[in-house]
């Protein structure tokens, strides 16, 4: 092949105008949703995608096809929604439209083979596959009882096991298959946004959650031992897997088991735009999960600092909050009522689901605001009455003698998965965690790809270059 053709993103902002004028003369014949699509790719710049890619084509040959058009045509394909490339492919030689938007002259557009030869030059390995075909059979995802929840975890190793040995890890990007997909993502879409203002490295609030990526129907293996032959039907020796790097997960909102991956978003709840995303095998615990990509996503962008992480009740872990109160991360996790609560604090009280103490007598305490310097919150009795100057304890049983009633101060290194600062019952804490649904925001976004049998580039989003 010959060197790859670096034009720059004003050529083909030059092409679309003269091609369109060309093929649709009369701009209502196409709708407006179409316009926005337009609109979107017309400032979306992909020609750095040329200089990264270059050193993957030789010197000698015929000509390729430009890199930066055929990243371009493969995310025109997910906004139009054709979820093959064997359609996507005939859909170009087809519609004028396409092609125009792609880059491609119309009637000359590239096939199906083309387009999987572009993708194997993003992967930065002869394996197609991070895991070997031959592996042991890994522990089956038991169904949950109750509809809707998730399921248990699978995992040999602990959160507070695997968390040291993460955080101790030094990850290269270098040394990842997928590195060149990942520099393309960080230099047009994620320095972008960061540039313009919509993504603060400085400040970042992550929002995180996984979701279910379906590869195929079932499960691809076969046995290579000789044990079917000897009488034995339930060995547990190893198999060869197609697909080493899948395996079956239960997916809680179609309370269904699937093969594949689980895509874990790690996204920035300020902007509902994604900043790393990390796949793993679709039996991957959330919990384990986070930890896989927070640590890689701290190794592969060392200059962006985390002030907030907004979690689900699947990583309400201790280690968790320890290690956040270590880095200086202020944590909004959601209790997770089967993790457990000390049954009685300070002899006498009880705490609630949300952190918050409870009397003797069975009513919530009042929040009294917080002493920093002792790191304790302060509760007061929610029964004080001030009326007519006066002070008073209207319980019918009061648990204490003082002039302004019971007080209890609870202290925040006791047990920071539960006295944590702001507290759980604070409007500040509920309203910072209200943004956390900006992870289901983002992935009710690629709803629609989960059912294609090829996962979808993390790289598209809306709007100007692919991400607002």
């Amino acid at each position: 092949m010959l060197p790859v053709n670096c034009g720059s993103h004003a050529d083909y902002q030059n092409f679309v105008i003269e091609n369109l004028r060309k093929y649709y003369t009369d701009p209502d014949a196409l709708a407006r949703s179409t316009w926005d699509i337009i609109e979107r790719f017309w400032y979306l710049d992909l020609s750095d995608t040329d200089v990264l890619l270059a050193d993957k084509y030789s010197r000698f040959g015929p000509a390729p096809r430009t890199p930066s058009c055929m990243q371009r045509s493969y995310l025109l394909s997910i906004d139009f929604k054709v979820s093959s490339i064997t359609e996507w492919a005939a859909q170009l030689k087809i519609n004028p439209l396409f092609a125009i938007l792609s880059g491609f002259q119309v009637g000359d557009t590239p096939g199906v083979g083309t387009f999987y030869d572009f993708m194997k030059r993003l992967w930065d390995s002869d394996d197609p596959h991070m895991s070997p075909h031959i592996h042991p059979m890994k522990t089956k995802v038991k169904k949950p009882h109750a509809k809707g929840e998730k399921a248990a975890s699978v995992e040999k190793i602990t959160v507070a096991a695997l968390l040291p040995q993460l955080e101790k890890t030094s990850f290269s990007i270098n040394d990842q298959p997928y590195a060149s997909l990942f520099k393309i993502y960080r230099k047009e879409f994620l320095d972008v946004s960061v540039e313009k203002g919509l993504i603060h490295k400085d400040n970042l609030a992550l929002a995180d959650d996984g979701t279910p990526v379906v590869t195929s129907h079932r499960e691809r293996k076969k046995c290579i031992c000789k044990c079917k032959e000897n009488g034995i039907s339930d060995c547990n020796c190893d198999r060869y897997f197609s697909q080493p790097d899948c395996d079956i997960g239960w997916d809680s909102s179609r309370d269904c088991f699937y093969h594949g991956y689980d895509l874990y978003m790690l996204i920035d709840s300020q902007s509902d735009l994604p900043v790393f995303p990390h796949y793993s095998c679709a039996s991957k615990h959330d919990s384990h999960g986070f930890l896989q990509a927070f640590f890689r996503m701290k190794s592969f962008l060392p200059n962006y600092q985390v002030s907030k992480v907004l979690l689900d009740s699947a990583h309400d872990a201790m280690p968790y909050y320890q290690y956040f109160r270590r880095k200086n991360i202020t944590p909004f996790i959601d209790l997770n009522s089967k993790a457990g609560r000390p049954p009685v604090y300070k002899n006498d009280f009880t705490i609630d689901n949300d952190g918050v103490p409870v009397c003797p007598a069975g009513h919530r305490m009042r929040r009294d605001g917080i002493e920093v310097a002792k790191g304790r919150m302060k509760f007061k009795c929610p029964k004080i009455s001030h009326t007519g100057g006066w002070i008073s304890c209207t319980c019918d049983n009061p648990c204490s003698n003082a002039k302004y009633g019971r007080t209890v101060h609870l202290v925040l290194d006791d047990n920071p998965r539960l006295f944590n600062h702001p507290p759980r019952s604070s409007k500040e804490w509920k309203l910072e965690y209200n943004a956390r649904t900006s992870a289901e925001r983002l992935i009710l976004s690629y709803g629609q790809r989960k059912k294609s049998f090829l996962p979808r580039s993390s790289g598209s989003s809306r709007g100007r270059n692919g991400l607002r």
